[in-house]
């Protein structure tokens, strides 16, 4: 059994890992979970604590318990530490989309909170964005943050609806980052009609438009398709992407760029 000390990054992934055999096997035995992460009874509990104050799962007498898919798939604090190290390589590619003095538009996506804290060192920036979180990341910057008011959801921690898309029709910007839910041969879905229709006003209000989507993300649909990815000029993914997804993005005229980098959940 390993030793279940390590940096405050390390536990995390390790407590991701946790999340993920949670969700898969929908409910697990506390031992079985610690066995499986090769750490002590007593680090798992630690773990599961952790996990439960988060509201990532259930934590009952001797079990993990998941959420249902629907929760999963759509809240927030599920998605946000998942495939750090992929956003992050990500992130690095969309950064050189921006430079001084532009207007960019942020989309509420996780994937994009790494790109945000890059941006709060870009001079004379400013950031439009329906995101609170990405509010909150950009508050100590130097950057011009304007925030786009509408309905509140929680489980996206930002702002979606009709109020939006007028505000949208009054901007122009020089790039708009946005991402995506499902990806399924070049279509895009969304679980949420006001995101769906919120994402397409970005489009409009940006000279350049950025979609960024790791793996995970393709093959999948949901309940509402808004379009296809060739309303986009360049597709920021991975290395992990199937050749079939990216096919009828390629035959649809759009820009591929893709970041490797290896992380747990990386097949190999």
């Amino acid at each position: 059994m390993r030793a279940s000390r390590g940096s405050e990054a390390e536990v995390e992934e390790r407590r991701q890992a946790v999340l993920r055999h949670v969700a898969q096997e929908g409910e697990i035995r506390i031992a079985e979970l610690a066995a499986r992460m090769r750490v002590s009874v007593m680090t798992m509990h630690r773990d599961l604590d952790n996990l439960h104050e988060r509201q990532l799962l259930r934590k009952g007498r001797g079990v993990a318990t998941a959420f249902s898919n629907v929760a999963m798939e759509s809240a927030l604090r599920f998605r946000e530490n998942s495939h750090m190290e992929l956003k992050t390589a990500i992130a690095d590619a969309l950064a050189e989309e921006v430079s001084p003095g532009d207007t960019v538009l942020i989309d509420c996506g996780s994937t994009l909170f790494p790109l945000a804290r890059r941006l709060a060192t870009v001079d004379g920036i400013r950031v439009i964005t329906n995101s609170l979180r990405i509010t909150y990341l950009l508050a100590a910057s130097p950057a011009e943050v304007t925030l786009l008011g509408d309905r509140y959801y929680e489980d996206f921690e930002s702002c979606a609806g009709p109020q939006s898309r007028r505000q949208l029709q009054d901007i122009r910007a020089t790039v708009a980052f946005v991402t995506a839910t499902s990806v399924r041969e070049g279509r895009l879905y969304h679980p949420v009609r006001e995101y769906a229709e919120t994402k397409q006003a970005y489009l409009q209000a940006a000279d350049r438009a950025v979609l960024a989507v790791d793996h995970s993300k393709f093959g999948r649909t949901a309940t509402y398709p808004y379009g296809d990815v060739g309303g986009y000029d360049l597709l920021v993914t991975d290395a992990d992407t199937p050749e079939s997804e990216l096919r009828p993005v390629r035959d649809l005229g759009v820009e591929i760029r893709t970041v490797e980098v290896r992380t747990d959940d990386s097949p190999g």
